[in-house]
């Protein structure tokens, strides 16, 4: 970029027209990339900013109160860069403690309807608190989906990220289920036995089946009249839920009449301040009223499930996961199309394994209007994730700070980075972790600044480390000792494959047959295998695996997670696929109908389903979780 004007625009609406890559180089930002944004973002309020710090991304300013006017004209002060000046910092763990991380629809039970539900957490859970000493479970997104098929199946794409997806309710486990008529029961049994067949293949979840046999149930449930405890409860959930549960169940309402997104509505259901007048009809109204039984009903077997885990003997219990943003045509879109930005989605610069970049599909905050907001919508979203949890990972946690936004028609790789006050975005997650006593956990992977994290661990907010991006300046295994300490360690994530398709080249293999390379595939071969290799080496030199061997896929797992747990990190996160020996992603950016995100069943090395009634007689489970918890091999702990 040449022009010293356009510069000028940028640096003073916070566009970053520079930033270095995964490897580290400077790469500039086109001049139509600039005016892209620059022309969305519009003539916004001015208002008022935490510090000067994020016009200069090197490095945060001296703390300051994060005073923000709100929409009643007061001022809310949301964070501060010192704890010691009032704003507050995110607990910090009790004690080093491992868990499984699980992608909770794929965890099937004998009893769940061909997808995996609350009940089913809430057994995972207690299990392994109990029997192996795990000190949590981490979930993906709950987020809802749309109210009626198609369902969308990404966890990170929803239609908001407030309320929870009715698909997780576990149907016998409503109050009301034990009053219905014989006849009904049958009915209901009718409509949930050909997904529990379906429970012992490896078959692709199918969403949009399980939720209309879920549907059908909950509508014959819904008219079982409430008793007077009952009733009584539903209307403090209504309450305290207050107009984002009004205006979640409205879109669902007028969504069942007008389709999922909200901007090929009509005029007067587009406009959010009519909305109540079109759902005032006899249809809509009851709609409105069954979907704030669901969020119900939803809020009630979240509790139960961290209750579970709790009284299981877990520190922590159930982590839940905020995604990076919603659907733009769905309900969050809807209640702050304000306060978003149209004509651009957020995402993600190439990396070393999406070398194409990423667009998420996902419509931006604006810094501005946000700002303007006191913050309200961000820490109401922290707020409410936080509420039956023992902590909260959230996904992209840059984000807080500064978001890759890609205009409209442009490829992931023509973005810019687009920067926020991050002392009043990261102080509304601390003050919100502090205010419910538990862990936050950020997903601070990839491109991201030293100071970003530096800022984040003064707030008290958990990194995360992944071991296969884990690396010296030379490329070789990053050093037990240069491990961070104030972080969740991982092997992978849910959009890397399981440690058995790094094993057997299947990762490349896939992504080459995807079009997902930006190099070729022989190259890619070679640098996977040079990585193994270098892993494997590592693992020798710790005594974790014999000199000269190869090992198998539960070798090898077994032993990265043993490596994990000679790290001072503080959490220990296992993925529940690799514990199992599964092979296949469950998603790979970059894809969409190419490839069956988001819908595959945990299954074993055999491509054969596993049940969670299987996990407790499965030796590699059993492996891997004394692995975990840094215990030497032999009888399982607390067996």
């Amino acid at each position: 970029m040449t022009d010293p004007e356009l510069i000028r625009r940028a640096e003073a609406a916070g566009i970053a027209h520079h930033y270095r890559d995964w490897r580290g180089e400077e790469v500039a930002v086109s001049d139509e990339t600039i005016t892209a944004i620059l022309a969305a973002l519009g003539d916004a309020p001015d208002a008022p900013r935490a510090s000067d710090a994020v016009s200069t991304p090197s490095a945060p300013s001296a703390p300051s109160a994060a005073g923000v006017s709100s929409e009643a004209g007061e001022v809310s002060v949301i964070g501060t860069g010192d704890p010691g000046a009032g704003g507050r910092t995110a607990p910090a763990p009790a004690g080093r403690s491992w868990g499984f991380a699980v992608q909770l629809y794929s965890l099937r039970s004998r009893s769940s309807w061909g997808h995996g539900d609350l009940r089913d957490l809430a057994e995972l859970a207690a299990w392994s608190g109990r029997d192996l000493g795990a000190g949590f479970v981490l979930i993906n997104p709950l987020h809802a989906a749309e109210p009626l098929p198609p369902v969308s199946p990404s966890p990170y794409l929803p239609m908001t990220r407030r309320f929870t997806s009715p698909l997780y309710l576990r149907i016998e486990d409503v109050p009301e289920y034990q009053q219905l008529t014989e006849e009904q029961h049958e009915h209901i049994e009718e409509l949930a036995a050909p997904l529990r067949a379906r429970n012992a293949t490896s078959d692709l979840i199918e969403r949009d089946e399980v939720w209309l046999a879920k549907r059908a149930a909950l509508e014959i449930i819904y008219r079982i009249p409430l008793s007077t405890r009952r009733r009584a409860s539903f209307r403090r959930f209504r309450e305290r839920e207050g107009s984002d549960l009004q205006h979640w169940a409205a879109w669902c309402a007028l969504a069942e009449i007008h389709g999922p997104d909200w901007r090929c509505w009509p005029d007067e259901a587009r406009n959010l301040r009519s909305a109540g007048k079109v759902t005032a009809g006899t249809q809509p109204c009851a709609a409105v009223s069954f979907h704030a039984w669901l969020q119900w009903l939803a809020d009630e077997q979240l509790a139960s499930a961290q209750r579970a885990a709790l009284a299981a003997g877990m520190a922590v219990g159930i982590i839940h996961d905020l995604a990076v943003g919603a659907h733009p045509g769905g309900a969050d879109a809807w209640t702050y199309q304000d306060k978003i930005v149209r004509g651009m989605s957020v995402g993600a610069p190439p990396d070393g394994f999406n070398q194409l970049g990423q667009d998420w599909g996902q419509p931006p905050w604006h810094p501005g209007r946000l700002a303007a907001a006191g913050y309200r919508p961000l820490a109401g979203l922290f707020e409410a994730a936080l509420r039956h949890a023992g902590g909260l990972r959230v996904d992209h946690v840059m984000g807080l700070m500064r978001l890759w936004w890609v205009p409209r028609g442009m490829t992931p790789d023509r973005g810019a980075y687009v920067r926020y006050d991050h002392e009043a975005t990261v102080g509304a997650l601390a003050n919100e972790a502090a205010r419910a006593g538990a862990l936050a956990i950020g997903e601070d992977l990839g491109t991201v600044d030293p100071w970003i994290r530096e800022y984040l661990a003064q707030r008290g907010i958990l990194g995360t480390s992944m071991l296969w991006f884990a690396r010296e300046p030379d490329g070789t295994p990053l050093r037990l000792e240069h491990w961070r300490r104030h972080c969740m360690a991982t092997v992978g994530t849910h959009d890397l494959p399981p440690v058995t398709a790094f094993l057997t080249g299947e990762q490349v293999t896939v992504r080459a047959r995807l079009g997902l390379l930006k190099q070729p595939e022989d190259t890619e071969r070679s640098n996977a295998e040079l990585m193994l290799s270098r892993w494997r080496d590592t693992l020798v030199a710790e005594g974790l695996i014999q000199p000269g061997d190869r090992p198998g896929h539960a070798e090898f797992t077994v032993a990265l997670y043993a490596y994990l747990a000679k790290t001072p990190a503080e959490l220990i996160s296992v993925s529940l696929a690799d514990a199992v020996g599964d092979r296949r992603a469950q998603n790979l950016p970059g894809t969409s109908n190419e490839y069956p995100n988001w819908r595959i069943p945990l299954c074993d090395s055999g491509g054969r389903a596993v049940l969670l009634e299987g996990l407790p007689g499965l030796p590699l489970v059993r492996a891997v979780a004394r692995a975990a918890a840094g215990l030497p091999p032999g009888p399982e702990p607390g067996g």
